[in-house]
């Protein structure tokens, strides 16, 4: 599974640059920038590529020593779909594996790409699954968009055009955003007639973007007007994830697929404030004082959770119960390699016992 040429993801450094250029003020972040921005696109990708070119030319190792792997961070960053369950079935084993850590004194942190829901929603998740997991430890790219935004201090004035559903609106509105669209507009339909207009609201400075089953044409019709008309109309991406396990039986259509349709009426590339990109690692480092090289990142997907783990500076484990196959890892054209490999967390039971 390669990196997209085509993703723009929110570096630390790229992050800087975006907030001081954009945002020291209202007057100063709407101004029209097509040719820095262009530019700025363009090094984005550069410094994606060289990354993923470069993440690890050693071979990922299966993972053997589980304890020794444990002692050597403070932290697990795990990715949920995939990896904590697929769809609404907790994959086996997951609970003791926490357990395990927790007794252990490990910090757990749990980073979705899933939009879907608020940070509190997806408390809920975790508890109906029996899981005892904490809202502070949740993250998801619903989340982080609203964090972005804030980040820089987007104009409380300006509104915000989502395509996408219920955890973003959630998670906009705590923040202190207005917004419109989401599924509400689901709904709407265009009748493509002689001499038909449709308006805009000129005053949404940002459209988000994040996986919706509400998608329709007026969606990405209304959302292509504000970022091609509205002057400094921000795009942003929470994820651009190809698949998404949406039940356990087999892969769907992931937030991507809505992210490219408005990359292709607005020839424009979109700021990811899901993984990838290491907005969401520089937030939960600063959050929660944890040194990166502490951290060891668990994840199902090369281009999301192991680039996530490696842009950031950490320790990375892929797991093989998501979308990852180890004939899809060890492809000659992958370029992205995990430090370790291994079925399912629930391995660290198992290799544990296996040690002792």
């Amino acid at each position: 599974m390669l990196v997209s040429s085509r993703a723009t993801v929110v570096s630390a450094a790229n992050f800087k640059r975006i907030s001081s250029c954009s945002c020291s003020s209202s007057s100063l972040f709407f101004k029209k920038k097509k040719r820095v921005g262009w530019s700025r696109r363009m090094e984005d990708k550069k410094d994606l590529l060289a990354t993923s070119a470069t993440a690890s030319s050693v071979a990922a190792q299966p993972l053997q020593d589980a304890d020794a792997l444990i002692d050597s961070v403070e932290t697990f960053i795990f990715d949920c779909d995939g990896v904590i369950w697929k769809g609404d079935k907790l994959i086996d084993g997951v609970p003791e594996t926490l357990e395990l850590l927790r007794s252990k004194g490990k910090r757990l942190v749990f980073v979705t790409n899933n939009s879907t829901k608020s940070r509190k929603q997806y408390g809920k998740k975790f508890e109906t699954l029996g899981l005892n997991v904490n809202e502070e430890e949740i993250f998801a790219s619903s989340f982080a968009a609203a964090a972005y935004l804030q980040s820089i201090a987007f104009p409380k004035d300006k509104k915000i055009y989502v395509i996408g559903e219920e955890g973003i609106l959630i998670e906009l509105e705590l923040a202190g955003y207005s917004y419109l669209g989401g599924p509400e507009d689901g709904g709407k339909k265009i009748e493509l007639k002689p001499g038909f207009y449709m308006e805009h609201d000129k005053d949404v400075g940002a459209v988000v973007v994040g996986f919706d089953r509400y998608f329709n044409y007026y969606k990405v019709q209304y959302g292509t007007l504000c970022v091609r008309e509205n002057p400094g109309c921000l795009f942003l991406a929470t994820n651009r994830d190809a698949v998404t396990h949406l039940t356990d039986a087999q892969e769907w259509a992931g937030g991507g697929s809505m992210v490219g349709a408005l990359v292709g009426s607005t020839q424009r590339e979109p700021l990811v404030v899901g993984k990838p990109s290491t907005f969401m690692m520089d937030y939960l480092a600063n959050k929660f004082g944890i040194s990166k090289s502490q951290i060891c990142m668990v994840g199902d997907r090369l281009d999301t959770d192991i680039l996530f783990g490696q842009n950031g500076g950490c320790k990375t484990l892929l797991v093989l119960s998501g979308v990852t196959s180890l004939s899809m890892l060890q492809n000659p054209n992958n370029s992205i390699q995990p430090d370790f490999y291994t079925s399912k967390i629930s391995d660290f039971l198992s290799l544990k016992a296996a040690n002792v």
